[in-house]
């Protein structure tokens, strides 16, 4: 039935990306309530990023294969689920595992692509859609009209993440380094850059009662500073810690500090909130809900792409054999948008 056989990359330990490995073996079999996916496409986000140098909050034990989501053609059935779905286009947050050319998923976890968007292209608004989705409407639940201010308004996150606030008639102001100005000017957001400009200062000229949210992904200092940002009843999401990226010691102080901190904030009697962003939050206390959002939210981010009102951003296409220089290709920082693998 399969005569290609599996491919899959393995993260052996804390390696440089040349020290990823390529293994082969056989396809294996969709057990119940399983379906068997061709992969399509699968990409580099920060994740594994983080994976390959142990950082990651939550990673498995080494070895593993990684791999955070994945869009493919699910190729065969398991027991219970419906045969009508082999055949088709389907997009899966699986967290680990989609450095392969066939990945098993839980029939519950996929959601289907529509006609018309490509493998690649969906694959970009997968885990990044779904992070700014949630971000901007289940968190922050901006409103047409209001101000935003979105950090790395030029990032993986942050693309998609000002597309959705445009579209959705909301007002942004983005930082992002000058050479990415031009390309945020023309999303009609305001850019700041982070590294010239007194950010705090600028933002409270464009917005002198506050913002009614900031998106932030850089944490440490950055965070403190974005909530004195935030107008009354505003809201911060931060959704990761990026300026600790290289630090060594623990991997979850960073993490914990920052949600003590938005325990304390919210503590505070004063209408702002915080929130600290996880996509799988949730997940493990009421799974079908969890399915049922994720579905929902990724559905309006993919008919957001078939509308215009997303572009897909793709960095570059390397097939598989090739992780080491996608790697080292996403890391670079020199790349806009999605470095994205295929089988």
């Amino acid at each position: 039935m399969n005569a290609e056989g599996l491919v899959e990359v393995v993260l052996p330990g804390k390696v440089e990306p040349e020290g990823l490995e390529i293994r082969h073996g056989a396809v294996p079999a969709a057990g119940p309530g399983q379906v068997l996916i061709r992969m399509e496409a699968t990409g580099v986000s920060f994740a594994e990023q983080q994976m390959r140098r142990g950082r990651y909050y939550d990673q498995p034990a080494f070895p593993f294969v990684p791999g955070y989501d994945l869009v493919g053609t699910v190729l065969t059935t398991g027991e219970g689920v419906e045969p009508a779905l082999a055949g088709t286009r389907v997009a899966a947050l699986v967290k680990v595992g989609a450095w392969a050319s066939h990945v098993l998923v839980d029939a519950a976890d996929v959601v289907p692509v529509p006609d018309g968007i490509g493998a690649a292209e969906a694959e970009t608004v997968v885990v990044n859609g779904i992070t700014a989705w949630q971000m901007l409407h289940r968190k922050a639940r901006v409103r047409a009209g209001q101000t935003i201010l979105v950090h790395g308004a030029n990032g993986s996150v942050g693309s998609v993440l000002v597309q959705l606030a445009r579209a959705a008639d909301v007002k942004v102001i983005g930082t992002a380094s000058a050479r990415h100005h031009d390309a945020l000017r023309e999303r009609g957001v305001i850019p700041v850059d982070y590294r010239t400009e007194d950010v705090a200062a600028r933002v409270r000229e464009l917005a002198p009662a506050g913002v009614d949210a900031v998106f932030d992904h850089v944490g440490g200092r950055s965070a403190v500073d974005s909530w004195h940002l935030l107008a009354p009843g505003g809201t911060l999401v931060s959704y990761g810690s990026a300026s600790t990226r290289d630090e060594e010691g623990s991997k979850q102080w960073p993490v914990l500090k920052l949600l003590g901190r938005v325990w304390l904030w919210n503590a505070l009697p004063n209408r702002r909130r915080a929130y600290f962003f996880n996509v799988w939050a949730g997940r493990a206390l009421a799974k079908n809900r969890f399915r049922v959002q994720l579905r929902a939210d990724l559905t309006q981010v993919f008919g957001a792409l078939q509308r215009g009102d997303v572009t897909a951003q793709i960095a570059a296409q390397l097939p598989l054999t090739r992780v080491a220089d996608a790697l080292r290709l996403a890391e670079s920082g020199t790349v806009a948008g999605k470095v994205v693998l295929n089988p």
